[in-house]
């Protein structure tokens, strides 16, 4: 009798672990769509609605790239080196101070171009003729010569740009790579497209 009981005991347990892992596989297959229809579309998105950005993850030296109104938005998280570099390029870069208004908002107009000093955030297009440049934080690359502290390189038309965006002097750029409105959510999330202000 009680071998019985044992029997039927085992096969409850198991049938109701089923139900419970498949009840909850079947959850989840209702609760994606219904939380990803939260999210703004890729129209709305194209069209300008903020993205977030998870930056928990990001390393120094790091940069990853989300897109926004179609373009590619560089994250980049500088190191202490990174940001010790910057003012020494003053005399080499076309508009250090950041003066053109037109390519970062007010609280970016600094010599980091960033609300937090190590997280940089930029629209990832030369400002020449829209190419996009790449991400060349190594020091002193054969190509790029023994005074370059790491940046960003057009290979379109060799305009350069430091790691805070700002464009050199004698290159097709005419101005900084552009600063997107932004803020933080927390120290892990930046919502692009979106002023502090709007807070």
């Amino acid at each position: 009798m009680s071998t019985v009981d044992d029997v039927d005991l085992g096969r409850r347990r198991f049938l109701t672990a089923t139900a419970t892992v498949v009840g909850g596989v079947g959850a989840a297959f209702v609760a994606v769509p219904f939380l990803k229809s939260w999210s703004p579309s890729e129209r709305a998105q194209a069209a300008g609605a903020p993205v977030e950005a998870d930056i928990s993850k990001l390393e120094e030296g790091a940069m990853m790239t989300v897109e926004w109104r179609g373009k590619p938005v560089w994250i980049l998280k500088r190191s202490k080196k990174m940001l010790d570099d910057l003012p020494t390029l003053k005399g080499e870069l076309l508009d250090p101070n950041s003066e053109m208004a037109s390519q970062q908002p007010k609280y970016a107009r600094n010599t980091n171009r960033s609300i937090k000093p190590e997280v940089l955030v930029l629209v990832g297009i030369c400002t020449h003729l829209g190419c996009s440049p790449t991400f060349r934080p190594d020091a002193a690359p054969a190509d790029l010569g023994p005074t370059w502290k790491g940046g960003f390189f057009c290979p379109c038309h060799g305009s350069r740009f430091d790691l805070a965006g700002r464009v050199y002097k004698g290159v097709p750029a005419p101005s900084n790579l552009e600063v997107p409105s932004y803020r933080y959510l927390n120290d892990s999330r930046v919502l692009i497209g979106v002023d502090p202000e709007a807070a």
